[in-house]
């Protein structure tokens, strides 16, 4: 009678193990492995053992919260079934060599507050489903392919602290609309080909705190109103094609834009932040 007891908790235990997190999140774990050449990244998962013991998944309360797989040697394309994976808070496969274009089932995510994708070699438009994650405070997908313009319907991601698009191939201007994203705290455009003026309406993100936007074909002069950006404590806009070439700062103590302009156009001053 002991030995049956022993069995049947044992059975329990192991399907207990195994049944911490659905099916369909489940299926969407082997599903990314499977896409990505899960048997050639540096840290591998073993298929036979739960969920939660897969490297860089973390589980709460039967659901996976987080996938951090950066510098991991992933392979491969995003599959659509990634969307399945709806309790989803963070998500990091930076460094990673992933392809292709962004499935539109990543407007599942609704939980999700982080998305990193940088430094892989996604391509295609940026997609407008991201729009939809309103609860995303980062947004990471520099060094990349990403192409045509910045999606209007990233200015509904109201909760951004971080919106760094820097090095791809973006096109068209900066959206006037972007003081929609009154949290932002960084925001780097760098290294794309953007055109047009920069718009006076960032000086409306009173939280911002760093503003890169060099190399890129900008025109116009930086706004006289960015000087009410008290937090803010870098700014780069040099490489453009602004009337004057502007000096680029780094430190808590941002000079005037007014003495910027009267500066030599081809100083560079870095100070150190405290």
């Amino acid at each position: 009678m002991k030995i049956l007891k022993l069995i049947v908790l044992s059975f329990f235990i192991t399907a207990y193990s195994f049944a911490s997190v659905s099916q369909s999140e489940k299926e969407a774990l082997i599903a990314l492995y499977n896409a990505t050449n899960g048997s050639q990244w540096n840290s591998t998962w073993d298929m036979n053992t739960s969920v939660n013991t897969w490297y860089g998944v973390k589980v709460e309360n039967d659901k996976v919260v987080e996938i951090n797989l950066q510098f991991n040697n992933l392979q491969g394309n995003l599959p659509e079934e990634i969307g399945n994976l709806v309790y989803l808070k963070k998500m990091n496969l930076g460094f990673n060599k992933l392809e292709g274009t962004l499935p539109s089932s990543i407007k599942n995510l609704k939980e999700l507050k982080s998305l990193e994708l940088f430094m892989n070699q996604f391509e295609g438009n940026i997609p407008s489903e991201l729009g939809e994650l309103t609860k995303l405070e980062t947004l990471k997908l520099y060094s990349n392919k990403f192409e045509g313009h910045i999606p209007q319907a990233l200015m509904r991601l109201t909760n951004l602290r971080e919106l760094l698009l820097g090095s791809n191939f973006l096109t068209g201007t900066i959206p006037t609309n972007i003081y929609a994203l009154s949290k932002l705290e960084k925001l780097s455009l760098m290294d794309n080909k953007l055109e047009g003026e920069i718009p006076v309406e960032i000086a409306q993100l009173t939280q911002l705190e760093e503003l890169i936007l060099s190399t890129n074909q900008l025109t116009g002069n930086l706004p006289l109103e960015f000087m009410g950006l008290k937090k803010l404590n870098t700014i780069m806009v040099s490489d453009n094609n602004l009337n004057q070439e502007y000096t680029s700062y780094s430190g808590k103590n941002l000079p005037s834009l007014l003495h910027m302009q009267t500066e030599n156009a081809t100083a560079i001053l870095d100070i150190e932040k405290d």
